[in-house]
């Protein structure tokens, strides 16, 4: 039986012609912990685990939603009804921040490692690449997409690109726009879409692309696609571990950020160590449950099949 290219028409110079893609078994991974901090659940993996569930899955035809939180976003979640509800939806969540790393120290249920959404991106294209998954790149400024697509082929060769889009500054109340974003990866059929755009943007992008490709992974990087540009420079090395990042970035802009680093983030993030350090010393006198298991993937009887047949191509 012929198939078609999952490479559109339009992006040949980015990605090389795509091949047919052979399903592998199901191999879906069973129940994972979580543990709870301030309410929010998340996933206790390393970023070798989080690959493996986001392209096994993906190349067994299921989709998912990986959401990424940082300080920032567990101090909205204290607040925000809309975040807790992403935070519900979302298949996977891992931390990206050492900050949450170490709360989950200090209420004695530690995370392994933070998983960072600027490395993410190139563990989840690399084991594309060699899965044949069609990876499509939407956000960042006009031409970051097409230049982090273009790098990211230089230091994955066998990656599919399967299209790219800039969506513009307003987009989400133009409903041509809108459009415009729903035609392109209909047409581009992507099985994993990296979404680079501001938070919460890009999870309100995401809730609502998921209802057009529930068969898509969608992963919410923020500035990742910009890092992988070249239009953003990253923080040193050290800084990461160190959980310095912060500092390296609101030095490079001070004026957007001082009020989220400085004004909101340094006082809860003092919040959070200390309620967590009272947390972990209650939990060592009293064992609590701040552990839960992720609800288990079950598969249903008819698509039990070793193979699973590949998505059907946009009309």
């Amino acid at each position: 039986m012929a198939t078609q290219s999952r490479v559109p028409a339009a992006a040949p110079a980015i990605a090389a012609e795509a091949q047919p893609i052979t399903r592998s078994p199901r191999t879906l991974p069973g129940a994972r912990d979580r543990i709870e901090l301030l309410g929010m659940r998340i996933d206790r993996v390393t970023e070798p685990e989080t690959v493996n569930i986001i392209c096994s899955r993906a190349a067994a035809g299921y989709g998912g939603w990986v959401i990424t939180p940082n300080l920032d976003h567990l101090r909205v979640f204290q607040r925000s009804e809309e975040t807790r509800d992403f935070c519900t939806q979302a298949d996977v969540v891992v931390a990206d921040g050492m900050p949450l790393i170490w709360a989950s120290g200090l209420q004695a249920t530690p995370l392994p490692e933070r998983v960072a959404g600027s490395n993410l991106i190139y563990s989840v294209t690399g084991r594309a690449a060699e899965q044949r998954l069609p990876v499509f790149l939407l956000g960042g400024d006009e031409g970051v997409a097409e230049r982090a697509g273009e790098r990211l082929c230089e230091e994955h060769p066998d990656l599919i690109i399967a299209g790219t889009h800039f969506p513009p500054m307003g987009f989400e109340n133009d409903p041509e726009e809108m459009r415009r974003i729903e035609d392109a990866l209909l047409r581009a059929q992507p099985a994993i879409v990296i979404v680079g755009l501001p938070f919460p943007k890009q999870e309100r992008l995401i809730e609502h692309l998921r209802t057009l490709m529930p068969d898509a992974w969608f992963l919410g990087l923020g500035i990742a696609l910009s890092f992988v540009s070249g239009d953003a420079r990253r923080a040193p090395e050290w800084t990461h571990h160190a959980g310095l990042e912060w500092a390296y970035r609101l030095l490079q802009d001070p004026q957007r950020l001082f009020e989220r680093y400085v004004k909101r983030g340094i006082p809860f993030a003092m919040r959070i160590l200390a309620a967590c350090t009272l947390r972990g010393a209650a939990r060592r006198l009293v064992p609590t449950n701040l552990v839960h298991p992720a609800p288990q993937v079950v598969v249903p009887a008819d698509e039990s099949s070793a193979v699973v047949a590949p998505r059907s191509q946009a009309a």
